[in-house]
């Protein structure tokens, strides 16, 4: 059974398409990386994903049901986060929040539950910051502590959008690692990033820019010319660079959410 199947897949708002056509598929242990500029539909597709948006039209399948059926399954990693809690929340609350969905109402946490916990802050570097309350926290660290909470879902299907912004060198190494692991375990990841060293690390990459550019290998995507496509830029000599090494930024220019559907 595969983590995810799109088949002629149409993903938007208010059934206006923002994405069309997308066809793609991913099974456990594997990972797909969406790349594209902000507004191009990479975040719409990551909510249709988890349910949190309704698709336009076509199919999609996540873990062989429906998107949203099978939450204590899948973990979302959105690029909005609440820093600014009302409640002096410390960050070993809000990565004791992973385990929520596994947890139920009225169960208590177990001895694994706490584990994994423990484990999830360890993967990602914070065991030090465990008892620091969130908001106190820098950017980089609180984006740690937020990672550090989709780990210990321990969920079958890690839907992640951006995940390294804000992280540091040694926050990225953490990150890459405890993904490396996840994937070790059966679990498939979809990523939107800016950041081809990610999608190089991927099985499947999808370019997006308001349609599918390009999809498959990092090797058959990850070109100039799909890149111009998407980006806009010529990259010269890609095929000399280290794609770790390689993050596409972009001017803002107004159109930071997906559905923004005005004109510039």
């Amino acid at each position: 059974m595969s983590a995810l199947a799109a088949a002629g897949l149409s993903v938007g708002y208010d059934d206006q398409p923002v994405v069309s056509d997308i066809t793609v598929s991913i099974e456990p242990g594997q990972a797909l990386a969406l790349v594209g500029t902000n507004g191009s539909g990479k975040s719409t597709f990551l909510k249709t994903i988890v349910g949190l948006q309704p698709l336009v039209s076509g199919s999609l399948k996540v873990l062989g049901g429906e998107p949203g059926g099978q939450p204590a399954r899948v973990a979302y990693l959105g690029q909005a986060h609440s820093s600014r809690f009302v409640l002096p929340l410390q960050a070993i609350d809000v990565v004791r929040m992973g385990r929520f969905a596994s947890l139920g109402l009225r169960r208590r946490a177990t001895p694994r539950d706490r584990g994994l916990v423990d484990e999830a802050m360890e993967a990602m570097g914070i065991t030090s910051l465990s008892g620091r309350p969130v908001r106190t926290l820098s950017g980089g660290q609180q984006q740690r502590v937020y990672l550090a909470q989709v780990l210990a879902h321990e969920a079958d299907l890690l839907v992640l959008d951006e995940p390294t912004a804000g992280l540091d060198v040694a926050g990225r190494d953490y990150f890459r690692r405890a993904v490396e692991m996840a994937r070790a375990r059966g679990a498939a990841v979809v990523t939107a990033t800016h950041d081809i060293g990610e999608a190089n690390d991927c099985e499947r990459v999808m370019l997006v820019a308001r349609r599918v550019i390009a999809q498959g290998s990092p090797a058959e995507v990850l070109t100039a010319e799909h890149l111009l496509a998407t980006f806009g830029v010529v990259l010269h000599g890609l095929e000399h660079l280290d794609h770790r090494d390689l993050v596409l930024t972009e001017e803002p220019h107004g159109h930071d959410h997906d559905h923004d559907h005005g004109h510039h």
